[in-house]
């Protein structure tokens, strides 16, 4: 079978065999799926397919294995789900973590960014300095400034902590701020 006789036939014979693997499977995608993948593993042995005299038979036969496979590898999938139990309770994060994460909102983007990537992800300076785009000195900068103001913050009492939106002493863009209690408001 020539690339052109192949064309024709595929141009006939797709829609066919789509709907007779939809009515098989019983989803339009899946057929669509199976009786594609069948057509291109008949474009390699398309110089055989006039010999064997029923091309549109051995793809259909080829595109229901697929279907049958995908049944089968999804059902082995779900039985397994299904026999892996779900862990009874997962376990919230505990106080030191919650206070970890709000003394971290406290902090400008930049020294909470430095600070994650450097003491949470386990990155070297120099790979902190070369995911964020800042020189070396500066990361490192960002990180003394980071540990002193969460040092700061995590030591306030934890209640004042929730409500807290930035660190002590830190005076915003402008750099000026009304103090009260210490905290910049």
């Amino acid at each position: 079978m020539t690339e052109e006789e192949f064309d024709a036939f595929y141009a006939t014979a797709f829609p066919r065999l789509t709907g007779q693997l939809y009515a098989f499977t019983g989803d339009h995608g899946e057929a669509q799926d199976v009786v594609q993948e069948a057509f291109v593993r008949a474009w390699d042995k398309r110089h055989e397919f006039l010999a064997d005299g029923a091309p549109e038979a051995w793809i259909r036969t080829v595109a229901t294995r697929l279907a049958v496979s995908r049944w089968r590898r999804a059902r082995r999938w779900l039985e397994l789900v299904r026999r892996t139990p779900p862990a009874d309770h997962t376990p919230g994060p505990g106080p030191e973590r919650t206070a970890l994460v709000a003394a971290l909102r406290t902090l400008p983007e930049a020294q909470r960014m430095a600070i994650v990537l450097h003491h949470l992800c386990d990155l070297s300076i120099e790979q902190v300095a070369s995911e964020t785009g800042a020189p070396v000195g500066t990361v490192k900068a960002r990180l003394s400034r980071g540990r002193t103001a969460l040092a700061r913050v995590l030591s306030e009492d934890p209640a004042d902590l929730a409500g807290s939106a930035r660190p002590s002493g830190f005076a915003g863009a402008s750099g000026k701020g009304e103090r009260e209690d210490d905290r910049v408001r």
